[in-house]
């Protein structure tokens, strides 16, 4: 690859499985910067920090993120940490002369109500979910201005929009983590305990996407090798399972065997959650982790830094 690259957030799920991958390629010198190190939402520090640096290649893996309730809990935090982290990261790259610059975001860009499997092309034709509509839109915000900077100025900056991601490093706080991580943890809380039954959020009829982290790693280094990759390109696993599947997949993979009940006071989310990803697959990518391997993993890591 040959490459000074620079992975904003390296130290979260998506940018240390970013961080294991670039390395097995050899030749490429990381950049990195710690959260404490460099505030993204500062425009002048993440402006002299590329500067300074300069790396050939800029991934955004940095992004402030959390599940349904943390969403639907800080949604000025998310809008405007999000926002600025785009702005100021996609901006600066500009300034600055960066040759690539590779934009990670979510499939909650899409609408509520898409037709599934979601193509690319159902983006804004009708309204997200409002539960995470805050994230969704700074999302938005910064796939958009990838795209028009390449389309204005020739910038070579574009978009990929990962499912649902699961895996090593992942966050597994109680309330604000998404809902692999929030499995894991209570259903190994309960099987510590003896818990007779565990509850999960809503009907259990919602059917969402998973992807390893360490699989989207790949994708995203397969998209880099293409010399003009579309603006924005989905990366997901390619088939999805119900809420209740997962939880009855986890409570199996964590060896809980107590009563796993519903919620229904709880929000579901958008019904169901499938995207597209033919786009991708045509590069020449596609997923070697299956959910019953990853979530072994995911737990084997969970228990390592849970002991």
């Amino acid at each position: 690859m040959s490459k000074r690259i620079y992975i904003a957030g390296h130290r979260g799920m998506v940018g240390s499985a970013l961080s294991r991958a670039i390395q097995r390629e050899g030749d490429v010198e990381l950049i990195s910067a710690t959260s404490a190190e460099l505030d993204l939402r500062d425009q002048k520090a993440t402006n002299a920090f590329l500067l300074e640096h300069k790396p050939e290649v800029v991934i955004i893996a940095a992004a402030k993120v959390g599940g349904i309730y943390a969403n639907n809990t800080y949604p000025a935090e998310f809008m405007y940490d999000n926002l600025m982290i785009a702005s100021n990261l996609v901006h600066a790259s500009h300034e600055t002369g960066v040759g690539r610059l590779l934009f990670l975001g979510s499939s909650c860009i899409y609408p509520k109500f898409a037709e599934q499997p979601i193509r690319e092309e159902a983006l804004l034709t009708s309204p997200l979910e409002q539960t995470n509509e805050a994230y969704a839109l700074a999302k938005i915000a910064g796939l958009k201005l990838c795209e028009y900077y390449r389309r204005q100025y020739g910038s070579l900056f574009h978009s990929a929009m990962p499912c649902n991601l699961y895996g090593v490093g992942d966050n597994y706080h109680p309330e604000n983590s998404h809902v692999i991580p929030a499995m894991i943890r209570r259903f190994h809380e309960a099987k510590e305990s003896n818990a007779k039954e565990v509850s999960i959020w809503g009907t259990g009829t919602p059917r969402r996407e998973f992807l390893y982290a360490d699989d989207l790693a790949q994708a995203c280094l397969q998209l880099l090798r293409v010399e003009d990759p579309p603006d924005l390109v989905n990366i997901g696993a390619g088939e999805d399972v119900s809420i209740q599947e997962l939880a009855t997949l986890v409570a199996a993979t964590v060896g809980y065997q107590g009563v796993i009940s519903n919620d229904t006071s709880k929000p579901d989310g958008t019904p169901r959650k499938l995207m597209d990803s033919s786009k991708m697959n045509s590069l020449g990518w596609r997923k070697s982790t299956e959910l019953k391997e990853g979530l072994s993993k995911a737990y084997e890591d969970f228990s390592k830094s849970n002991p």
